[in-house]
């Protein structure tokens, strides 16, 4: 096969268990998900977890499923897992809790490691439209070269933009022209991921949280596709609200 699509998913949560089965507009939030992915074409589409309730969810609304360990640190080694199993060229991990992802964003991803056979990594960046995100360190944000390829990413405001007094209060209004927003969404080749999931996290992604900083820190090019699809992620009960609110049509609270 070409392309697995697959969705990491797992009951415990800190700020929300039982997010995947969290009910959504008359469905569990993982069949959001799992409905969406489906539309991209020539990809098979599977959720790995370690968790029987959302195993026999899936099931349930006859999506494909497979269990994994419990012991995983992280979603990239649970989709590790299942990739070391299947006869895959390209594994696309979209997270469980991205239940209004577009399927053109998957797409895109599919596409760039599609038309460069040397490609081992990518994912998606959107331009910041909130000022407030720049500071927010829940935003990831990452800066490219010419080519597209990540330099870095980070939780800090970066480009930094130099000023007189080097202070944050005397940053400019437009400073979203300037700055990318990474979106969760991750294209791996397949021999890659399982390397990249065996090796140790390094400093930088320890200092940051961020594991992506690991590929970058092997030497590994990660091409950063650039879109203004807005994608909603749920992080907590009041996102699921939100995400029940775009999804109806109604106005957001």
């Amino acid at each position: 096969m070409g392309a697995v699509i697959i969705i990491p998913a797992r009951f415990q949560a800190s700020r929300f268990p039982g997010k995947p089965l969290a009910p959504l507009a008359g469905k569990p939030m993982i069949q959001w998900v799992y409905e969406r992915c489906a539309q991209v074409e020539n990809a098979q589409v599977m959720v790995a977890t370690d968790d029987r309730r959302i195993f026999s969810a899936v099931r349930k609304f006859g999506g494909d499923v497979v269990m994994t360990r419990s012991d995983h640190d992280n979603g990239t080694q649970r989709i590790a897992e299942v990739a070391e199993r299947l006869d895959a060229r390209h594994i696309i991990n979209v997270q469980g809790d991205e239940p209004l992802i577009e399927p053109d964003a998957v797409r895109l991803v599919l596409e760039m490691l599609e038309s460069d056979s040397s490609l081992e990594m990518a994912t998606l960046a959107e331009p910041v439209s909130e000022r407030a995100s720049l500071f927010n360190p829940n935003v990831v944000k990452v800066v490219c070269n010419q080519k597209g390829d990540a330099l870095y990413f980070s939780r800090s405001p970066i480009p930094f933009i130099k000023h007189p007094r080097m202070e944050r209060i005397d940053w400019p209004e437009d400073l979203t022209a300037h700055h990318l927003r990474h979106v969760g969404i991750y294209g791996y080749r397949r021999d890659f991921l399982i390397r990249f999931a065996s090796e140790p996290a390094c400093d930088l992604e320890q200092v940051e949280g961020l594991e992506q900083l690991r590929a970058l820190y092997m030497g590994v090019r990660i091409r950063v596709g650039i879109t203004t699809m807005q994608l909603v992620g749920v992080d907590t009960p009041d996102d699921l609200v939100r995400a029940e609110c775009l999804i109806r049509g109604r106005s957001l609270p």
